[in-house]
């Protein structure tokens, strides 16, 4: 039993100053990956927020057949699809009072600079299920398995939606890169697809 199944174990004993060492464990790691699914900083945060919350208050359907963290990210994943899906109807309806001009703040400009361009335009390109199996595999180095478990597929069919990913990737990056007139794959040996 690891770290984290020993802090649920007590949380569901009913000491609920327990769960605090959970959100420590696995906070900046659920921000991470909602922010490269969702693209954007300030719905990271309070995706992060929301996520722990229910697992907070869903601790008790958790059970130990997967990993805490498989749950977790499980939580995650369905609500990055959630606020995907009301993100497409907002924008919709922005596009129709959109301001004519548009500047970037400082911090906008650093998260630019964070999450590169290519990598940022490949994961805008991508279906929620693919950027959701990139994430998970790239940047937080799960097993094929985890990452079945998480999205509700067999690890086969991940494995195989994976390899097809490399190469939509690799071509959405080229693509990019293409624009400014650079050559590339050398950014992708450096994620190690």
């Amino acid at each position: 039993m690891d770290s984290a199944e020993e802090f649920v174990s007590r949380v569901k004993a009913g000491d609920r100053e327990a769960f605090r060492p959970i959100v420590e464990m696995y906070q900046q790691q659920i921000y991470v990956y909602c922010r490269r699914m969702l693209g954007c900083k300030q719905d990271a945060q309070d995706a992060v927020q929301d996520i722990l919350f229910k697992a907070y208050t869903k601790l008790d359907l958790y059970e130990s057949r997967a990993t805490f963290s498989s749950w977790l990210y499980k939580i995650a994943y369905h609500h990055c699809l959630n606020m995907l899906r009301k993100r497409r109807i907002r924008d919709q309806v922005y596009r129709l009072f959109k301001p004519a001009t548009f500047t970037e703040s400082a911090e906008q400009k650093l998260d630019h600079q964070w999450f590169s361009p290519p990598l940022e335009h490949a994961l805008s390109r991508l279906s929620a299920d693919e950027r959701s199996i990139l994430i998970l595999r790239v940047f937080e180095e799960k097993t094929f398995a985890e990452i079945a478990d998480i999205l509700g597929k067999s690890t086969d069919a991940v494995k195989k939606k994976n390899t097809r990913l490399k190469q939509k990737v690799i071509r959405l990056i080229n693509e990019k890169e293409g624009e400014k007139g650079c050559k590339t794959g050398e950014s992708l040996v450096k994620i190690k697809l």
